[in-house]
C-alpha cells in the first residue's frame, strides 16, 4: 500500500504541472458535448478526493462490515453546479484536499488493509480495494486531461501533429 500512498503523493504535483497557468480558452472546451472539460475534471477530482475515495477508504478501515451510504458522482456535476465554479479555486480546494488525504493515509498506523464489507452487487469490498481504486482513478483522469490537452493542441494547430507521432 505504501507504494499506492507515494503515487498518489506523486500526482499531487502532477496535477497541479499539468492543470495550473491554462490558457482560460482551454478550461471550458470540450472535444465534443459529452466529453468534460477541465473545470468540470477539477471539480470532480475535488468532489471524489473528500466524498469517495478518503471518505470509503476511511469508512471501511474504521467500520468494517457495514455499508457506506451511497452517492452519484455523476449528479455533482449539476448539483454542485461545476460549471459556475472558479477554475483556480478548484484547483487550489483539490490540491488542499489531496494534501489532507496523504497526511491521514500517512498517519494511519497498522491499518487493516483487509476490513471489507458485503457489497449487494459487487460482492466483497475491502480497504486496499477503495486505496487502489483511489490511484487507478487518478490514471484515468491524467489520461481524460491528456487527451482533452492534446485535441485542444490539434484544434488550434494549422499544420496538423502528425510529426509529433501517433497519438
Amino acid at each position: 500500500m505504501e507504494f499506492v500512498i507515494d503515487q498518489l503523493d506523486q500526482h499531487q504535483k502532477l496535477f497541479n504541472a499539468l492543470l495550473k497557468d491554462i490558457d482560460s480558452t482551454m478550461i471550458l472546451w470540450k472535444q465534443n458535448p459529452d466529453k468534460w472539460c477541465l473545470l468540470e475534471i477539477i471539480c470532480h477530482l475535488y468532489d471524489e478526493e473528500r466524498k469517495d475515495f478518503r471518505f470509503r477508504t476511511q469508512w471501511v478501515l474504521e467500520k468494517p462490515n457495514e455499508i457506506p451510504p451511497p452517492f452519484n458522482p455523476l449528479a455533482w456535476v449539476k448539483d454542485h453546479r461545476y460549471l459556475e465554479q472558479d477554475y483556480h479555486q478548484m484547483l487550489d480546494k483539490f490540491l488542499a484536499e489531496r494534501q489532507q488525504s496523504l497526511k491521514w493515509l500517512k498517519a494511519l498506523k497498522n491499518p487493516q488493509w483487509d476490513n471489507s464489507f458485503e457489497h449487494p452487487k459487487l460482492g466483497t469490498l475491502n480497504a486496499a480495494y477503495f486505496l487502489n481504486n483511489w490511484l487507478a482513478h487518478d490514471y484515468l483522469h491524467i489520461r481524460q486531461i491528456l487527451t482533452l490537452k492534446f485535441d485542444y493542441l490539434k484544434q488550434q494547430s494549422e499544420g496538423g501533429l502528425n510529426y509529433a507521432g501517433v497519438w
